[in-house]
């Protein structure tokens, strides 16, 4: 689990907020960052990671205070950003010099995941293309079994077939207790997982939700004709997706890339209403 509770942060003390009074909770399960450039994402990542120290407000990842920088805490969590240096010759060697620091680390589970990305884990990481080196270190950083896991635009250097594989590597790997923080411009990559949704503008949570409770609160369609009753709709290729406020009827799939898209509109406020009052509904049954 992950708490933040009116986090602050800039990086110079005059400068302007990187993030501002961020109070979030992602409980365990897979979670979809989105926002655009600068809109706060690695800043967040790397409060959730212990990597930074909130100046104002607490960052509580797998229960502990990251700010104290402790042991204990550090090895509940790994971070894997979008591009890393590694300090190691090969995939094994870091595992047996960096994995020691990681209780529930499961070597098997590592042989497994490189070996369904056709990779081996005595193969020099410095011959690696920069999709290889990829595909490896996210074998090893599933394989860690980390109480939160963060990772920052995990399909870049991705072919097809490799992020089909990611996207059942991270819903297999994915135990109980563990919480999964994706940060992504590739929406649809690995769309169908997700348990939930962070929506950040300029540095504030515009929206939080988990799936579940926008699929119950929203309607996401598509159709040839303009939809009516529509909160927001767009047209590409001669097909209008629509969102649409939700009601007695069955559930649909969550369509994350309209949805953010709508956040960027007026709809915004809509949407953010009905998903306060999905919520109060919910609440009184």
């Amino acid at each position: 689990m992950v708490t933040l509770d009116n986090v602050s942060y800039r990086y110079m003390k005059q400068g302007p907020s990187a993030l501002t009074d961020v109070t979030l909770q992602l409980e365990p399960g897979i979670h979809l960052l989105l926002g655009e450039n600068g809109a706060g994402k690695t800043t967040l990542l790397h409060l959730m990671a212990g990597l930074l120290t909130a100046r104002e407000g607490v960052c509580m990842t797998a229960g502990m205070d990251m700010a104290l920088r402790q042991p204990a805490a550090q090895s509940k969590v790994f971070f894997l950003p979008d591009s890393l240096d590694v300090p190691f010759q090969t995939i094994g060697s870091m595992a047996d010099l960096h994995g020691r620091f990681y209780p529930r680390f499961d070597r098997v589970l590592l042989e497994r995941n490189l070996d369904r990305f056709g990779l081996k884990a005595d193969t020099r990481i410095k011959q690696m293309s920069f999709g290889t080196r990829r595909k490896a270190l996210i074998a090893y950083a599933l394989a860690l079994r980390t109480e939160v896991l963060l990772l920052d635009e995990p399909t870049n250097g991705l072919d097809i077939e490799s992020k089909k594989t990611l996207r059942r590597m991270i819903a297999e790997s994915a135990v109980e207790d563990s919480t999964v923080v994706v940060s992504t411009h590739s929406v649809h990559d690995l769309e169908s997982i997700y348990d939930g949704v962070v929506i950040l503008r300029k540095g504030h949570v515009q929206l939080a939700s988990t799936t579940a409770r926008l699929a119950g609160a929203l309607a996401f369609v598509s159709h040839f004709e303009p939809v009516e009753g529509a909160i927001y709709q767009e047209t590409e290729a001669g097909i209008y997706r629509a969102i649409l406020p939700g009601g007695d009827d069955e559930e649909t799939a969550v369509n994350f890339s309209l949805l953010y898209t709508a956040m960027s509109t007026p709809a915004a406020e809509i949407i953010v209403n009905l998903l306060w009052k999905s919520r109060d509904e919910n609440k009184d049954k």
